[in-house]
């Protein structure tokens, strides 16, 4: 990967998910100038009606993207009606892989270095019909922990803050979970993780996303990732910054989260893992704090230390 001072130019197509935010949008888009995509797909979801403002918030968004100061291959899909994060960006993703084999999305929040461009890029070529690679990923979420001595480790979690994939995955989307039972989910589960705790948490959103209980549509990527005993790639260095935490977040709305605005870093060289397995211990670190699994065990297992002390006073 080329370290210099100018800019890398991708090779791969992007794809840009905007909304509502014109000063977040902007500053990413400032990004992907810099790395002048050679096709740019950008797709926008219309305003929701019962807010005050937001087709004017929408229109200045699409007006800021408009700014396109280099030679490439530019589609739109901007949506007149409000369809929702589910639907909204799910189909975008659709739309793009129709037209795409391959390629690279960012939502409007996820500021890339430009070095997440070439890693992409490379990545993208070398895993092409590698089955065993289903993701790539841009965000390190490991608080400066590096796993292992490659430029990026494998993972079973699927990140989806700036990321690049293939339509060879993605064909297999199922934004309502529809091939997949409940009551086998569990037990499904437990062979990709090894805690209890774990365990119930995910299956307790695979319930919510089936019933339809949350608008969203990355939970069904990640559960078809577990599903398929996928790999996806982290890199040991952090490429994507989420700068969207806050009110105005339609999910991310703690600016105070530790997984907020995390400072960018740039990649050299790539050096290459030699065993394609998951670090599970960084699986674990990253959903033991997005689920606070730690805080469940110690309130799982208080009433247990207090039934093992009655059963001693009773039976000694």
């Amino acid at each position: 990967m080329n370290a210099g001072s100018s800019a890398y130019q991708t090779k791969s197509a992007v794809l840009f998910i905007i909304f509502n935010r014109p000063g977040v949008t902007g500053q990413v888009f400032d990004k992907i100038k810099e790395a002048r995509p050679p096709r740019l797909y950008i797709a926008a979801d219309g305003a929701r009606s019962n807010h005050d403002g937001e087709t004017a918030l929408c229109r200045e968004t699409r007006e800021v993207v408009g700014k396109i100061d280099w030679l490439c291959d530019v589609k739109t899909l901007f949506r007149t009606d409000n369809l929702g994060c589910k639907e909204a960006v799910s189909s975008a993703v659709t739309w793009f892989f129709q037209q795409e084999e391959e390629g690279i999305i960012l939502e409007d929040d996820c500021l890339p270095a430009n070095s997440f461009f070439e890693f992409c890029d490379e990545l993208l070529e070398l895993y092409r019909y590698d089955t065993r690679i289903r993701h790539i990923t841009g965000c390190n979420l490991q608080q400066g922990k590096k796993w292992g001595a490659a430029s990026y480790y494998f993972s079973n979690i699927t990140h989806i803050w700036g990321w690049a994939g293939w339509r060879r995955v993605w064909k297999d989307y199922d934004k309502n979970l529809s091939r997949y039972s409940e009551s086998e989910v569990k037990h499904q589960l437990e062979n990709v993780f090894g805690h209890t705790m774990v365990v119930e948490a995910w299956v307790e959103i695979f319930k919510w996303v089936k019933a339809g209980e949350i608008d969203t549509w990355d939970y069904q990527y990640g559960f078809l990732n577990y599903f398929n005993n996928s790999l996806c790639i982290i890199p040991n260095q952090n490429l994507i910054s989420n700068i969207g935490f806050g009110v105005s977040s339609t999910n991310t709305h703690n600016a105070t989260d530790p997984n907020a605005a995390i400072p960018l870093e740039e990649m050299g060289s790539l050096t290459h893992p030699l065993y394609f397995l998951p670090e599970k211990q960084a699986d674990f670190c990253t959903i033991d704090r997005d689920f606070n699994i730690a805080k469940r065990v110690e309130r799982y297992n208080r009433p247990n230390r207090k039934l093992k002390r009655w059963f001693k006073s009773v039976f000694k």
